[in-house]
């Protein structure tokens, strides 16, 4: 089992019973990813978790994201993993891969929104009718991709207030 943080930190520590997702942060930090095309999406200090059990995947992903302007990606490659890293620290929002071989991510999605913590889906079906009512809106990124495809992915996860 891995887990990666590229952003040159650890993770950062939460006192007990205590999370440091206030409403001005998250509002701040939805106003910073609304972008148009061509514009970095993201500030500094952007912490996206990245949930996929494919190595190679998880990387590119990171490289992606980077490009889009990303400062600090978790990759997680375990829904253990995942649970753990949103104990610690926060996060802006979640990429999460769908099948993570023996298990599916939707808990664990269904956790992020309790959580407050934006996310979207990842796979290579590019059809959301099989997953579970509820989440069967959420915003899908599909295998393979590339920047543009991120960055339509985004704007889906993160619509101007236009939209």
């Amino acid at each position: 089992m891995w887990l990666s943080s590229s952003g040159g930190q650890p993770p950062s520590t939460v006192q007990a019973g205590h999370r440091r997702n206030d409403v001005c942060k998250k509002v701040e930090a939805l106003q910073c990813l609304r972008f148009t095309r061509g514009m970095e999406i993201m500030n500094a200090r952007t912490r996206v978790l990245v949930l996929e059990d494919s190595l190679i995947i998880a990387m590119e992903a990171e490289d992606i994201l980077r490009l889009v302007g990303a400062d600090t990606i978790d990759i997680a490659n375990s829904l253990d993993q995942a649970r753990d890293a949103i104990q610690v620290a926060d996060y802006d929002f979640a990429l999460l891969d769908v099948n993570l071989g023996e298990a599916l991510s939707f808990d664990f999605a269904r956790d992020l929104s309790q959580a407050n913590i934006p996310f979207g889906f990842v796979s290579g079906y590019s059809d959301t009718q099989d997953f579970p009512t509820d989440l069967q809106d959420v915003p899908l990124l599909v295998k393979p991709f590339d920047e543009n495809a991120m960055r339509d992915f985004l704007q889906k996860l993160f619509p101007s207030p236009a939209e």
